[in-house]
């Protein structure tokens, strides 16, 4: 799939994502990982590896999806967003050079392999999209050895190549960061639009999606945002899709205070209204805002501590013990 088109005077238009980058010869677009290459983008970062680790599905976060499992993470360098609260700055505002150490496809989905007790691959820590050959490649050679692909993302990415990711990937975390196209614009670079396109677009392709909104304080905290959102959610998504809202700790070049808890808990109170499956992020004292309860008789069915879970009430067929609801589906426990 050809993510490019030309433009004039030897520069490039990136079709990856909205921002439709024009890159020089020889130049870079905004997420610092798409070369403008002897008339060609190339992916610099194609390989390049900035973390790496068997992690709990649950950090990604990935509540409904292999509960209690564990994944082999991966990421990169750069981001298509330049948000100044991001909380993996470190690496998504780095911009790597054309190292010659690289992790290559096969090699990846062979260490997956043989990891123990691992499911699959998660394309994480930075932004996966921005890696769009080597995320490609690499899940389609998981799938023939029978792992999942997981992708962490920011959604913001253009429809077609997001079909070429829906068909390799397996479950979607998708970080939508505020309902209001004026956050985006002011704190992202980016707009809303993009991102509430792709959420539609991975719900309605049957993929297992998850979505996680970070709080900052004064910023897309206010009752009648959430409100909105998780309404939005339930009507084009669906009411069973997980929403998990992470307190904010100051980084990078925002100095907001930390996310009051009980911010926290009054904006799950009123996604709840809308949503069956609310959880609570970077929250250690709110005891039982990462379990999952019955929506229909109110049994909890897992319980979370930290990174630790332990399912307590669900069938094999992913249904309450209690009542017989549907919690996870049958190919995801």
């Amino acid at each position: 799939m050809r993510l490019w088109e030309k433009h004039k005077e030897g520069s490039l238009r990136c079709t990856l994502c909205p921002k439709l980058c024009i890159i020089r010869p020889g130049g870079r677009g905004i997420c610092g990982a798409r070369e403008n290459r002897e008339g060609e983008i190339y992916p610099i970062t194609a390989g390049i590896i900035s973390g790496y680790a068997l992690d709990p599905i649950e950090k990604k976060p990935l509540y409904h999806f292999f509960p209690g499992s564990v994944i082999l993470s991966v990421g990169s360098y750069g981001c298509n967003l330049t948000c100044d609260f991001c909380q993996n700055y470190h690496i998504s505002q780095h911009f790597a050079g054309d190292q010659s150490a690289r992790l290559h496809p096969e090699e990846l989905v062979r260490h997956a392999a043989n990891a123990r007790g691992n499911i699959g691959i998660a394309y994480t820590y930075n932004e996966p999209v921005i890696w769009f050959e080597y995320v490609t490649e690499s899940a389609r050679l998981a799938r023939e050895k029978g792992l999942r692909n997981v992708m962490v993302t920011n959604g913001y990415v253009n429809q077609e190549p997001l079909k070429e990711f829906i068909q390799v990937i397996d479950a979607f975390n998708i970080d939508l960061k505020a309902f209001s196209n004026d956050f985006y614009r002011l704190y992202t670079g980016a707009t809303l639009k993009p991102v509430m396109q792709s959420i539609k677009s991975v719900a309605s392709s049957g993929r297992h999606l998850e979505i996680t909104t970070l709080i900052l304080p004064g910023m897309n905290d206010s009752p009648d945002e959430m409100r909105r959102e998780a309404e939005w959610i339930s009507e084009n998504a669906g009411r069973s899709v997980p929403l998990h809202l992470s307190r904010y700790f100051p980084t990078y070049r925002r100095t907001t205070p930390a996310t009051p808890p009980e911010t926290i808990l009054m904006l799950r109170e009123i996604a709840q209204e809308y949503l069956d499956f609310v959880y609570t992020g970077n929250m250690p004292g709110d005891e039982g805002g990462s379990d999952t309860r019955c929506p229909s008789c109110h049994t909890t069915v897992i319980k979370r501590s930290g990174y630790y879970t332990r399912i307590t009430g669900i069938t094999d067929e992913g249904r309450c013990v209690k009542c017989g609801r549907q919690i996870i589906s049958e190919t995801e426990i």
